[in-house]
């Protein structure tokens, strides 16, 4: 038998319920699914821990399945030694005590983190593949670092939200080349935690467009009042919305302005002329969803997350998993670092008083995976996938 492949996992803070606990004790116990608890194919033998936070659990759990926590995230890479000794990297850089800018915008040190990932790598001359969750970096310089960073070492990278890998209702997938001309999606929650998640659920549906992706030419980000003029205004389409509504469950009854005391919406235009939108519509649901218009039809889909055992996070974690086995990402990271970047300027167009900013440097070019991820094919999780983990509390 092969050897199996040995992961280090470099995480901000681990407490119940953090995205380490959602990602990395699922290395350790397994990934609840659909078919079942799922055992780890991979081995996780080290880990780095930057904060231990009040409510830490992640000290017990490498302690209880055998896991070593190294001072540094380089003798995390060589287990104490001086050699690369791993065959992959968890970056779980969500979490934890880090400021705030102006911009609302946390500051997670997930260029630091990476940077020395990629120097253990560099001065090994191997690299292993690497993991990062949710967007790159806050700021699009470091998103960009990180990426000519990785293309520069032959670094297999992958990065992200856990949306597009969760289940669909109904199931709701563009071959390559449809002919998408509109989308909107539907979020909630802070603008930058969570808007992140409803413009990836957005942007892996319309990477598939006919052409491919060819990036973002141009931003906004409106609030309040302005919010429902410009849906007036056609800027973002009333009839997506309510295609992408119709299958939320989660949901207030009646008109989204009646429940959204602060809705926001992010505008895209894209450099091909697709025009698309994510709406926030805190107080009105607490969902997730997406439409389209292609071919001139409509049609529109719940993304639907579970709780505790967030069985979202064990699909992506497979789908993590299956980059380390292979050394192939399942899915392109350009995706996440064009998200990364129109982020960065959302919140830009927000601070500097909702203004449109122009994005020349979001010119992301990158097609669509030809093989689809692994994922749940249900419409709703079952089995192992709403076993809860631990008990609440």
């Amino acid at each position: 038998m092969p050897e199996r492949k040995k992961i280090a996992a470099v995480v901000t803070a681990y407490f119940p319920r953090s995205h380490a606990d959602v990602v990395v004790t699922k290395f350790m116990k397994g990934f609840p699914s659909d078919e079942g608890l799922r055992p780890p194919q991979v081995d996780l033998v080290s880990m780095y821990l930057d904060q231990v936070h009040e409510r830490d659990v992640g000290v017990a759990l490498a302690e209880e399945h055998g896991v070593p926590i190294f001072r540094s995230i380089p003798e995390a890479m060589k287990l104490g030694g001086k050699d690369l000794a791993v065959d992959g990297v968890l970056l779980i850089g969500e979490h934890g005590d880090y400021a705030w800018n102006e911009k609302e915008q946390h500051l997670y040190p997930r260029r630091y983190f990476f940077e020395q990932i990629c120097g253990v790598c560099a001065t090994a001359g191997r690299s292993v593949p690497v993991f990062s969750d949710k967007h790159l970096s806050y700021n699009w310089s470091d998103a960009r670092w990180m990426y000519d960073r990785a293309k520069a070492l032959d670094i297999p990278f992958m990065a992200g939200s856990s949306l597009p890998l969760a289940w669909r209702n109904p199931w709701m997938e563009y071959d390559l080349e449809t002919p998408v001309t509109e989308a909107v999606s539907l979020a909630y929650g802070g603008l930058d935690a969570y808007g992140f998640h409803g413009l990836e659920a957005l942007q892996c549906m319309v990477e598939r467009r006919a052409g491919g992706e060819t990036g973002i030419v141009a931003v906004q980000c409106l609030e309040g009042d302005a919010v429902w003029k410009a849906g007036d205004e056609g800027l973002w389409s009333r009839d997506l919305a309510a295609a992408a509504l119709a299958h939320v469950e989660k949901k207030q009854s009646g008109a989204m302005a009646a429940h959204c005391e602060k809705p926001a919406v992010f505008l895209l235009e894209y450099a091909d002329g697709l025009k698309a939108a994510t709406l926030m519509l805190n107080g009105y649901l607490q969902g997730w969803a997406y439409a389209g218009r292609a071919d001139g039809q409509v049609a529109g889909m719940e993304v639907f997350l579970p709780g505790d055992p967030h069985g979202h996070f064990s699909y992506l974690s497979l789908n993590i998993q299956e980059m380390f086995l292979t050394g192939r990402p399942q899915y392109p990271v350009e995706r996440t670092l064009l998200i990364s970047g129109a982020l960065d300027a959302l919140m830009d167009s927000r601070y500097r008083g909702h203004v449109r900013v122009e994005t020349p440097h979001l010119n992301v070019a990158y097609r669509s995976y030809e093989k689809l991820p692994i994922r749940p094919v249900n419409p709703r999780p079952s089995g192992a996938s709403l076993a809860p983990m631990r008990p609440e509390g």
